[in-house]
């Protein structure tokens, strides 16, 4: 019965571990995903404002 129980927590174990990989990489692409709007956002931000800056 000991053995039944190991195998069990094995799989359990298994199972949490996939669980939380999946959030992880989940939130790291969120993040990346973000991280790269920002720098988009940034670059459109300073070529807007010197073209209107010449036209000013």
């Amino acid at each position: 019965m000991n053995t039944f129980w190991t195998i069990l927590g094995v799989i359990v174990a298994v199972v949490i571990a996939v669980f939380l990989v999946n959030v992880l990489f989940a939130v790291m692409f969120w993040v990346f995903k973000a991280l790269i709007v920002a720098v988009v956002a940034l670059i459109v931000f300073a070529l807007l404002r010197r073209a209107f800056a010449k036209k000013a």
